[in-house]
């Protein structure tokens, strides 16, 4: 298994996959349908780093007003 350099900007599907411990197919579903924003730098699709953070944040802010309700 490749290790996935923790000063790259952006990742490919499938580093930001490993990166969030899930599936291809699952993080292939989640920027389909816009949950996790991503780029496209010439013909590839790239995530940036902080949208990962951005969609872990969100899941969060989501987890905490459940919760308070």
């Amino acid at each position: 298994m490749q290790r996935i350099a923790d000063d790259r900007v952006v990742l490919t599907i499938e580093e930001a996959a490993q990166r969030l411990g899930i599936g291809r197919t699952t993080m292939y579903a989640l920027v389909r349908s816009g949950e996790i924003r991503s780029v496209t730098i010439g013909r590839l699709r790239r995530v940036p780093v902080r949208c990962l953070t951005e969609y872990v944040n969100n899941l969060l802010a989501d987890d905490i007003a459940a919760t308070a309700a």
